[in-house]
């Protein structure tokens, strides 16, 4: 229990409170209108769906305001630096705003659902209202006129049209009807492109649906002015308790004169304004950026597909571990992709590299590799720099770095920085142990950043400190050719595959005996777990962080954090 406080504790705390703000709003909304007495005519029409219908468009509210805000880059990257000066428990929390985006998204869906089928039940028995199908009551509360003494309490009129299509009718012809048709089915296009599968393969049609949020909170602010759920506003001259048995005297006698019935103003854009404004702010300062220069310092082709640019933008100051979003207008002009950087702040430039997994880079290393020699490449837009985990990398007295793949990036990164803080003797540098580990299924991923590697082992060597960095490579995956060859080449000094004195791991990690290691070597010890990998992965490692945490502050402590695009 206390590992998971230590590493849970903050964000559980949050889900909480979110939760229980949801709950507090369903459940004082629903007895406000299941209780309340100016709904007590509304109530006789539609029972308990009304209550069922309003309850969920509150937390609606609340949660679209929330829903924008996670995805705002620069608000989180201005937030994360006011809180430098703060606990890194405190900083984390920002590092999982995808994930809270899409906690609120399967809220708003969820209520969405529920709020739509109420209202479908309110829509029928409006209309079997209408059609005199029940009591007396409700047929006097639906014949109201919209007149000069009188105001009506059942939104269908028209009841020239057939029984059965009068509710279709309506929801196509009203204007609540047709925003919240539209605002449904941006919602159920935005929700299903979002999967893990359409995501990860069709990234463009996550991208372009997803912007049907704007039509989404267009409709979301204009579906209330339809005003189709009315309240009585006389209460006080026609009590209702006196009045509902005697229909016929309404009007006739001073006690009963007609009930008076008015929609309630829409309330929603108060909750999103907000919200908003911020969002539109984002996207200007995202136009400007995009506007700016950006010029090509190098352009490289490395093995396994993999493209490294290297980009010179004014006034561009970066920390370890950042990312950027990338824009290529010669392949499109609306879609932004994220890449961690791969160099240090110490360097005048800043890269990137990039693996073909998709349409968009696909096209881009295309092009690259028709461009003749010497040239600048396509013009490319640049959003950034964000903070990510990465970046409290050096506030932890050992770190334990975890890449797979093309997730070693923002390790690049670190490496390369600890390299310059070594050469530059930083008095800074609080760090005292550092364990990288990398896992790649092919030996030619292992290229481009084996150089990397070999100047940190020889710099460590010269100056006393092999014991400084511990890195093991992993090869998950390899044939009999690669094996025999291994095999021939088994005493030699330097690695096969890296040419490193490290050599080379095959299979996976036994994280029991990593984390078991670490702990042995580095008690009463705070230890950073870092991981830029796939979410299977993640789940081992934040299980092993708990696992091998120890609540007692002078032992060793894990603390995971994980990169979050």
């Amino acid at each position: 229990m206390g590992n998971m406080i230590i590493n849970h504790g903050l964000t559980s705390f949050i889900l909480v409170v979110w939760m229980s703000i949801n709950i507090f709003l369903f459940v004082w909304f629903y007895f406000f209108y299941d209780l309340g007495d100016q709904f007590y005519y509304t109530r006789h029409l539609l029972g308990s769906a009304l209550a069922w219908a309003r309850a969920p468009a509150a937390v609606l509210n609340f949660n679209c305001l929330l829903i924008l805000l996670p995805v705002c880059r620069n608000l989180l990257s201005l937030i994360r630096g006011s809180f430098m000066c703060c606990g890194r428990t405190m900083r984390k929390q920002l590092d999982k705003n995808i994930s809270f985006h899409k906690l609120v998204a399967y809220m708003i869906g969820l209520m969405t659902a529920v709020h739509t089928i109420a209202h479908l039940l309110n829509v029928e028995w409006y209309n079997n209202s209408r059609r005199r199908m029940y009591d007396p009551l409700s047929t006097a509360l639906s014949d109201l006129p919209d007149g000069n003494n009188t105001t009506y309490l059942n939104p269908i009129r028209n009841i020239d049209v057939n029984a059965q299509q009068n509710p279709t009718y309506f929801a196509m012809t009203s204007l609540a009807g047709i925003t919240g048709v539209i605002i449904t089915l941006c919602l159920i296009l935005i929700i299903t492109s979002s999967m893990e599968v359409i995501r990860r393969s069709y990234f463009e049609v996550f991208w372009y649906t997803h912007h049907l949020f704007v039509i989404f909170f267009i409709g979301l602010v204009i579906h209330g002015a339809g005003r189709i759920v009315r309240s009585q506003q006389n209460l006080v001259q026609h009590n209702y308790t006196l009045c509902k048995d005697r229909i016929e005297s309404w009007g006739k006698v001073a006690e009963c004169p007609y009930p008076q019935f008015a929609g309630g103003a829409p309330g929603t854009w108060m909750w999103v304004i907000g919200p908003m404004f911020l969002y539109l702010c984002e996207r200007i300062l995202r136009f400007i950026r995009y506007t700016q220069t950006v010029k090509y310092r190098k352009i490289v082709i490395r093995p396994s597909k993999v493209l490294e640019l290297q980009l010179v933008k004014a006034g561009f100051k970066m920390e370890v571990g950042q990312y950027v979003f990338l824009n290529c207008p010669a392949i499109s002009h609306l879609e932004w992709h994220p890449f961690t950087m791969t160099s240090a702040p110490e360097e005048d430039f800043f890269s990137v590299h990039i693996r073909s997994v998709g349409d968009w880079t696909q096209k881009l290393i295309s092009m690259v590799e028709e461009l003749p020699e010497g040239t600048q490449g396509p013009r490319m837009g640049v959003d950034g720099p964000f903070g990510t985990a990465s970046e409290d990398v050096f506030d932890y007295e050992v770190s334990m770095l975890v890449g797979a793949g093309i997730g070693v990036t923002p390790f690049a990164s670190i490496l390369k920085s600890i390299w310059y803080k070594f050469k530059d003797s930083d008095p800074k540098l609080r760090t005292r142990k550092i364990y990288f580990y990398w896992l790649c299924r092919e030996t030619h991923a292992f290229e481009w950043f084996a150089d990397l590697l070999q100047v940190l082992e020889k710099e460590m060597e010269e100056r006393g400190m092999g014991d400084f960095l511990t890195y093991k490579l992993f090869l998950t995956g390899w044939d009999q050719s690669h094996t025999d060859h291994v095999m021939v080449r088994f005493d030699e000094d330097t690695d096969v595959v890296t040419g490193l004195k490290q050599k080379t791991n095959y299979g996976r990690p036994n994280w029991e005996k990593e984390f078991e290691q670490v702990r042995k070597e580095n008690p009463s010890s705070t230890v950073g777990t870092f991981l830029c990998g796939p979410a299977v992965l993640a789940k081992v490692l934040e299980k092993k962080c708990a696992k091998y945490s120890d609540v007692d502050p002078r032992k060793t402590r894990f603390y995971f954090n994980k990169e979050n695009f």
